[in-house]
Parts: structure tokens; C-alpha cells; sequence
């Protein structure tokens, strides 16, 4: 226990340090995210000193580790006990950090059903540029009062401070799955579908659709997968199979191993929509709109995520302000994901995130200025 204070120890001394001459720190676990946001800027300061399940109680679904904590090292040890994080965090690569994990407020294919990181996360400790460590919420919801600064935490991008521990709620492994892949369902008729299908007592756990140009012949595809109690799964298969199968699709259901490893691929971007860009000078673009947007005026592929929400898709940045358009008019707005082969970081000159608001920018900006005065953190970053 006493490294571990003395890590702490260096971390304050550290932060307190780098405010005293307006020093940019870069907080960093397994930088297995460095390729998202605007700019990298500062000297690393390295998270992962600090790691270690600290509390896990499985009889209270909660967990509590510190954020340099391999995040790998955290699912295996809910996997022993048959427990899990719902939203399916990305890794991205080796050595991603639950620290990461929370600053990135990213997840996987289940976010539209069982919700985000932000959701989970019950309390957080964290160093601000005072070198002061901060204590938020706990480890039930009945300790977040007031402004939830701990949630908050989520998507922040390390730019509020240093976040040292975190607990999260964790939930049991569904009983019953099941992964239904409906071939020859168009965009326009899989949007109806899914939008259909979440307003009814169905357990719609996660969707995607793409056009499939690797089949031979090339072809539109529906994967739906199912979570919960066996019978309700069971059911739902049959409802939802025949529903398909009146549009004149072919439905077929997965075997649970391979779409395990399809959803984990979605979720990691390792499928070969996202593995190959049609060009050269193509980014990743992630489009977040309402669930009910209509088919997108774009002539791009598209890989379609939680229930309509998620549109993927690889476009020049160029192209970004129409991109962005076309998001904002479907209730929502654009990321540049990753930039092009061909261009790399001089694709960012477009903007990675789309811009706040004079409200939005003026709220951000004061709250930072509470945890982080001197504006240290991850500067530029978002």
C-alpha cells in the first residue's frame, strides 16, 4: 500500500509542478486511443503505475479499480464470476486501461439497449491541477448527490484531471443469446425494422446492417442479436424471423461463437469495412443521430450501428462540413474517427470533433478552468 501512496505521491508533486510553470501534461494509460482527438500535446504522464482491482463485490454488481488497471485484467476477473460490463468497452488495441476506458466514454455494439460508460460509473477519485485528490460519488447510486461530477468524467478526455479510481456497476451474463443474420434486408427496410422492433417488450440487445461487398454477389445484410431470459429470447427469434422473412429476406441464425466474435470485431474495429478505406485520402467518419433518422443523403457506404444511431462511414475530409450538415439536420453530429493514409494528421485541420455552440463552449470552458486552472491537461486533445 505504501507504493501505491507514494505513486499517488509523484502524481500530485508531478500535476503541482507542471501548474507552477503552466507545464502541458499528456495523461496516458495504454495509449491505445493516442489516434482520436484534435492534438497530443505535452510530457507523458504514465497512469499505469497506479493498477489494481481494489474492491469487487459480485453479490453487489460493483467493482473498484484504479484507472491504470489493464482493462483486459478487469473483464477477466467479472468473466470468472459470470459477470460483465454491458456497454462492451473497445480496446482498440493491447493495454487499453480501464482509466482509458472512462476518459474515452466510448462503447460497443449493445450501447443503444443497456447504455453507455457514463451509465455505469458510480464513483471516481481523481487528481486536479491543484494536485488535490478529489473524492465523487461511491460506490452505490444512493451516494451521487447533487452535480455528478463522477459521470461526468465519462468522454472528458482527461481534461478535467487525473482520474486514479474508479467503481462501476457490472451486471450478470445474460442467460439466453441469439444472433439472427437477415440477408437481402435494404437500409431503408432494416431502419424500420429495428425502429419497430424497440418499441415493443422484445430483447433487442444489438443491430447492424451493412452492404456486404465482399459476398458474392454483393449484399445487404441485418444482424440482430437477442439477450436476456432464455424464453424470451426464444421467442422473440421466432417473431422477429417470420417479420423478416415477409419482406422476402433470408434469415438465418448464427451460431453463438462466430457472432460473439463478429460482435467483438464490430466493436473493435477489426471487420473489413473498417479494416480497408475505398481510398487513400478516405477517413473514418462516426455520423451520431437520432435512432429514427431516415436513410442519410451521402454517397458513402455506411456501417449502421445501435438501432440507427451509429452511422460509419469513410469519406475525404474535405468533405467535412457537408458531412456535418447532414448529421446536425438528422438531430446529431459528426467525429472524424481516424484520418486517411494518405493525408494523416492534416486531415484534423477539418476539425475531429464538431464544434460547440457559444453556450456549449462557454460551459466547457468555465468547467475546466474549476478542476484544471492553469489548463495543463490534455490540452487541445478535444
Amino acid at each position: 500500500m505504501n507504493i501505491m501512496q507514494d505513486t499517488l505521491h509523484h502524481f500530485s508533486e508531478r500535476i503541482r509542478a507542471a501548474t507552477q510553470h503552466a507545464t502541458p501534461l499528456r495523461l496516458r494509460g495504454g495509449g491505445s486511443k493516442d489516434f482520436l482527438g484534435q492534438t497530443l500535446q505535452g510530457e507523458v504522464l504514465d497512469t499505469r503505475a497506479y493498477t489494481g482491482i481494489l474492491s469487487y463485490e459480485p453479490s453487489e454488481l460493483v467493482i473498484t479499480a484504479c484507472a491504470g488497471t489493464p482493462l483486459a485484467e478487469i473483464e477477466a476477473a467479472l468473466a470468472e464470476k459470470g459477470q460483465c460490463f454491458p456497454f462492451e468497452p473497445p480496446h482498440f488495441a493491447p493495454g487499453a486501461t480501464l482509466g482509458g476506458m472512462v476518459a474515452a466514454g466510448l462503447s460497443g455494439p449493445a450501447r443503444a439497449s443497456v447504455g453507455s460508460v457514463r451509465d455505469f460509473v458510480l464513483g471516481a477519485r481523481l487528481i486536479n491541477g491543484n494536485g488535490e485528490h478529489l473524492t465523487f460519488g461511491g460506490q452505490v447510486m444512493k451516494n451521487v448527490a447533487g452535480y455528478d461530477v463522477s459521470r461526468l468524467l465519462a468522454g472528458s478526455w482527461g481534461q478535467l484531471g487525473l482520474l486514479t479510481e474508479v467503481s462501476l456497476k457490472v451486471l450478470p451474463v445474460a442467460p439466453g443469446e441469439a444472433t439472427l443474420m437477415c440477408a437481402g434486408v435494404s437500409q431503408a427496410q432494416a431502419l424500420s425494422l429495428i425502429n419497430r422492433w424497440g418499441g415493443q417488450p422484445l430483447p433487442l440487445n444489438a443491430s447492424a446492417w451493412v452492404h456486404d461487398t465482399t459476398a458474392q454477389p454483393a449484399q445487404d445484410y441485418l444482424f440482430v442479436r437477442l439477450r436476456g431470459a432464455i424464453a424470451a429470447v426464444e421467442a422473440a427469434v421466432t417473431r422477429m424471423s417470420a417479420e423478416v422473412q415477409s419482406l422476402g429476406a433470408v434469415v438465418t441464425r448464427m451460431d453463438n461463437a462466430q457472432a460473439s466474435r463478429d460482435w467483438q470485431a464490430s466493436g473493435e474495429h477489426t471487420l473489413d469495412f473498417f479494416k480497408s478505406a475505398p481510398g487513400s485520402d478516405h477517413c473514418l467518419w462516426r455520423l451520431s443521430v437520432a435512432q429514427t433518422a431516415p436513410v442519410l443523403d451521402l454517397p458513402y457506404a455506411q456501417y449502421i450501428e445501435w438501432h440507427g444511431a451509429q452511422r460509419w462511414l469513410w469519406a475525404p475530409a474535405s468533405d467535412a462540413q457537408r458531412l456535418r450538415d447532414v448529421a446536425q439536420q438528422a438531430g446529431g453530429h459528426a467525429t472524424l474517427f481516424r484520418t486517411s493514409s494518405a493525408h494523416g494528421d492534416a486531415d484534423k485541420a477539418v476539425g475531429v470533433f464538431t464544434p460547440l455552440n457559444a453556450v456549449q463552449q462557454r460551459i466547457q470552458d468555465e468547467l475546466k478552468k474549476q478542476f484544471d486552472p492553469a489548463g495543463i491537461f490534455n490540452r487541445g486533445r478535444a
